[in-house]
């Protein structure tokens, strides 16, 4: 006999349970299935432990900072193990409050994995049980992907960097993403000899050219190498324990670990979507209509497993969308327009909106406004290291068309500016705000004449 729902929800991630538990407020049955553990990647191995990793590395940098201010210390010391006990105690506090929300909201939680058989239905693969529901949500994430190349079982990937007994002394980070630019400089942070290598010319493809340009320096100046139009055509465990990693090019260099960030890829495998003809993209996600609805009218998907943005706040927001259009009579459309982003890299990005290149695809005209200085952490110091501020408007309306920020605290001044920039704010409204002194996003209100213009796409100095 099969359990009845109104709703079954395969995930319990970010999206996943958001969309659980609001379905359920209003008043649907639902029951959410997850075979591993609660909060899915954000939670468990990625977004938090991350950021706790990104925390713990930037110590060093710090103890060096607060010598110049006067203050002597020993020599400070670093335990691995301390930093993963207290990770783990963390993720293990988190996923109980998760649990404690799905089960304050009259959520069912079963603990096994969960296979589509047809439009509504589900079987549990350990109880060897079925469960029906009038609606199924696919919200199972993504995983990361491995390139297919000789000898690439012996490197890691974030979701087992997260777990490693020992640091090594050496790694190489394979991508140039978000997520290998961030452990790049976790490992580096921590003491790690650390090369990030990327197949392309410039890391963090997609983003602003000058916060690429800047950030790679940055890194750099910090003690990471970086080698770009490099691709790793073979890894092989050497007598030592190490790996010997083979280049294109005919470079062999020996790594203590090597990790993977060569993108994620949509968690499906084994899913059962099939049975239900829910219909793939080009990209192996599944594909959704604005309100989430797959090609099976009765399944539903959010998060990364649809590749929209792979962002676990977006997933959210997928999340609700989805329990207030079908459940609350609240139809809800995601806007992707406007994404305000973190990149916990070191240094630090906050970015919204238009890339300079794309401002000046789109507009006819464009307003630059750049500026660039030492954060005043650094300014009784050596340390070279400067922030970048950059302001891209339309050059005939005044509106705001993005904002870059590197630095220090990037992050969190970029959500506060994405409430702006999402709100449709000129160059005025930034104006014609009273700056706050002093401090570093001062600078987002009293940028003045524009540092150049792009007219039709070519540069006006």
């Amino acid at each position: 006999m099969s359990a009845k729902y109104d709703l079954v929800v395969i995930g319990a991630g970010s999206g996943g349970v958001r969309a659980a538990r609001l379905a359920s407020t209003y008043g649907a049955k639902v029951a959410i299935v997850e075979e591993y553990r609660l909060g899915g990647t954000c939670v468990i191995r990625g977004c938090v432990p991350k950021k706790l990793f990104v925390v713990a590395s930037r110590y060093p940098e710090q103890f060096e900072v607060a010598q110049s201010f006067g203050w002597t210390f020993g020599e400070p010391e670093f335990n691995w193990s301390t930093l993963l006990a207290n990770k783990d105690k963390e993720i293990d506090r988190l996923e109980g409050i998760y649990g404690n929300i799905l089960g304050g909201a009259d959520v069912e939680i079963i603990r096994d994995r969960a296979i589509v058989t047809g439009p509504n239905t589900v079987k549990l693969a350990k109880a060897n049980k079925e469960l029906t529901a009038d609606r199924i949500l696919v919200a199972t994430g993504g995983r990361p992907f491995v390139p297919n190349i000789p000898g690439a079982e012996l490197g890691i990937t974030s979701n087992e960097a997260f777990h490693i007994e020992k640091l090594p002394e050496s790694i190489v980070v394979n991508g140039g993403g978000y997520i290998a630019v961030e452990f790049a400089g976790i490992f580096a942070g921590l003491g790690v000899k650390t090369t990030l290598v990327y197949r392309g010319d410039q890391i963090l493809r997609g983003f602003d050219q000058q916060v690429r340009d800047m950030v790679a320096e940055q890194m750099e100046a910090r003690g990471i190498e970086i080698k770009l139009n490099a691709d790793i055509a073979r890894m092989d465990r050497c007598a030592s324990g190490a790996i010997d990693v083979s280049y294109k090019s005919g470079e062999v260099i020996e790594y203590g670990e090597v990790m993977f960030a060569t993108g994620r890829i949509p968690n499906i495998e084994g899913l059962g979507l099939e049975t239900a003809d829910v219909k793939l993209n080009a990209g192996k996600a599944i594909h959704v209509d604005a309100k989430s609805q797959t090609s099976c009218p009765s399944i539903y998907a959010v998060g990364d497993v649809t590749n929209r943005a792979a962002l676990t706040p977006v997933a959210i927001r997928e999340g609700a969308a989805f329990a207030e259009t079908v459940y609350n009579d609240n139809p809800i459309e995601v806007d992707y327009s406007l994404i305000p982003t973190a990149v916990f890299s070191e240094p630090e990005i906050g970015t919204v909106g238009m890339t300079e290149h794309d401002a000046a695809d789109k507009h006819a005209k464009v307003n630059v406004y750049v500026s660039t200085f030492r954060p005043m952490q650094n300014t009784l110091t050596s340390r070279p290291e400067k922030m970048l501020f950059k302001l891209i408007t339309n050059g005939e309306t005044d509106k705001v068309l993005g904002v870059h920020i590197v630095g220090p605290s990037a992050g969190e001044m970029i959500q506060m500016v994405g409430i702006a920039v999402s709100m449709g704010a000129t160059k005025a409204d930034f104006d014609k705000t009273i700056a706050v002194h002093p401090t570093a996003a001062e600078e987002l209100v009293t940028l003045k004449a524009p540092s150049y213009q792009l007219v039709d796409g070519k540069r006006v100095d």
